[in-house]
């Protein structure tokens, strides 16, 4: 059963959406769905909530990790919130196909100025949220404050540094490199994850344990290739070519040559790793 929560004036006020730096095209929709089908089992493995648990859901975006969440844990109560109104009816439908029957409660509204009482839910999670956010620590502090004593909070971070890919040129680095200038020009780090620990901990959060995600795909993986060397990264740093070219941070020959070159990764012989990092805090 799906319902709906009504939000403050102030926590729904309108907030600029053009500082998500991958946009909210079909594409990204489709590329996000993508990444979250093809990386359920690596980054959802070992969060699991009990039946009944108030779970909040922080930057929900268009459920694509949502389902995933409501998956491993059946029986949450859980509160879906996020900033963009448009991605929330993707993620209601999304969740409506997949779990109708889930007990979701929908939030439009900013992360930092959530309308509910404090200590309102047992466990937070939060997935590819704190990158985009001017001031993380603000962020998580603020959902600290709706985290019961004793509730936990789930993170979950990628970090485009750790990015390294045979064939690997110039010209492929340093569109990877574009996307992290463009993240960075509009508030954001594509750095973050290995920030989390020290975050967290800023946060007043305890307990603080983070561990590495690693996904390596080669010709023995084909569906890693095809599902995350090509749809999901590829995919994401060939997104930012306008705005790349629009900031002068390239030209249209070098950016193409670079996507080109950066799809031989996805190609026979190449090889693609990634490494995510996904921290468990306590709140004290």
């Amino acid at each position: 059963m799906t319902t709906e929560t009504p939000t403050s004036t102030e926590a729904a006020a309108p907030i600029p959406h053009d500082d998500y730096v991958h946009g909210y095209s079909v594409a990204e929709t489709r590329r996000l769905g993508d990444q979250a089908d093809t990386l359920a089992e690596l980054l959802h493995a070992g969060t699991a909530y009990p039946a009944g648990s108030r779970v909040l859901e922080a930057g929900c975006g268009v459920g694509a990790q949502t389902v995933h969440l409501l998956a491993a844990s059946p029986g949450v109560r859980l509160t879906a919130a996020d900033l963009s109104a448009a991605s929330l009816d993707q993620a209601r439908a999304r969740v409506a196909a997949q779990a109708p029957a889930a007990d979701v409660t929908w939030h439009h509204g900013d992360l930092h100025r959530l309308p509910f009482p404090d200590g309102s839910f047992d466990h937070v999670f939060l997935c590819f949220v704190l990158e985009h956010l001017p001031d993380p620590a603000a962020g998580l502090a603020a959902l600290r404050r709706v985290l019961r004593p004793g509730g936990t909070i789930t993170v979950i971070e990628g970090d485009h540094g750790s990015a390294f890919f045979h064939p690997e040129t110039p010209a492929a680095r340093r569109t990877v490199d574009h996307l992290v200038g463009l993240q960075a020009r509009a508030g954001g780090d594509g750095l973050l994850g290995r920030r989390l620990h020290p975050l967290l901990t800023e946060a007043g959060f305890t307990r603080v344990a983070v561990r590495p995600r690693t996904v390596y795909a080669d010709d023995a993986r084909p569906a890693l290739v095809e599902g995350f060397t090509r749809r999901t990264f590829v995919a994401m740093v060939e997104a930012v070519r306008a705005d790349a070219l629009a900031a002068g941070l390239t030209s249209r020959e070098d950016f193409d040559r670079g996507i080109a070159e950066l799809r031989r990764a996805a190609e026979p012989g190449g090889t693609f790793h990634y490494t995510f990092f996904k921290a468990v805090a306590v709140r004290p």
